[in-house]
């Protein structure tokens, strides 16, 4: 029968298919709003996709421990009384694995390493400049080639692990599957198809405390407020310069690392 830690993984992993519902819900409707942006289709699909195997995930714990209490058998994998086999569980501590898609980009930018994204969990494709260096990862959300290239050298030299997405969308995928590893978002305003707040909207979605700082030469001053009433940690003026961009990411990183006031 169920035992103590079944049950908290059947309670931890019915808390993560209501978030990814929720999601679905909320694609499906960026989905009607945006018709015949194949990305939004994309992201409800593996939202979907990811609900299905969380739900199986669901399903195969509870039955195969029934089966297991009532039958007392060695065999890995058992008949019901449908024909269905059921497979045995993950262990405990094991997430049902997020749904990724690889890029579809050529070459790899120097410096760039597909291998230290593979090792570290994060979606094949992904590009990271450092991925072997002491500091936090940031996620570098810029659309314009040249200046990921020379922000992510400025951050790289003094250490940081710089993921690099070149649109809103990318950064989301990275985000839901690797957000946990990522200790600061710094987020471009203008981006193909959906722009820096909208992207900033959803990142809040998927975790609430998310540390974001807008990159931007121009931005509209209401759409900045809004964000910052929203929870955005902070804005960095383009063009910037190696010290302006190093301190206000340090600043923000450590003021995460304070504890909250009571």
């Amino acid at each position: 029968m169920l035992d103590q830690e079944d049950l908290k993984w059947i309670a931890a992993t019915s808390t993560d298919l209501n978030s990814i519902l929720q999601q679905v819900s909320r694609y499906a409707d960026l989905a009607r709003r945006h018709r015949g942006e194949q990305n939004y289709i994309d992201l409800l699909g593996e939202r979907v996709e990811l609900a299905s195997k969380t739900a199986q995930s669901l399903f195969d714990r509870v039955t195969s421990q029934i089966l297991a209490g009532a039958a007392k058998k060695s065999a890995a994998a058992r008949k019901s009384a449908a024909g269905f086999t059921v497979v045995p569980p993950p262990p405990a501590d094991e997430k049902p694995s997020r749904v990724s898609r690889r890029s579809d980009q050529k070459g790899e930018p120097n410096g760039e390493k597909q291998s230290a994204a593979a090792t570290n969990g994060f979606p094949a494709g992904t590009r990271i400049k450092n991925g072997n260096g002491k500091r936090e990862y940031l996620l570098l959300v810029e659309d314009e080639p040249d200046v990921a290239d020379v922000a992510s050298d400025m951050l790289a030299d003094e250490g940081y692990r710089v993921v690099i997405a070149h649109d809103g969308f990318e950064a989301l995928k990275i985000y839901e599957q690797m957000g946990k590893q990522i200790g600061l978002v710094i987020l471009d305003y203008f981006l193909p198809v959906i722009d820096g707040d909208a992207v900033f909207e959803e990142l809040k979605t998927i975790n609430p405390e998310v540390n974001v700082v807008l990159s931007s030469g121009f931005a509209e001053q209401s759409k900045v407020g809004t964000m910052l009433a929203q929870g955005l940690r902070g804005f960095i003026p383009k063009p910037y310069g190696r010290a302006k961009l190093l301190e206000q990411v340090r600043s923000i990183l450590d003021a995460a690392c304070q504890p909250q006031a009571s």
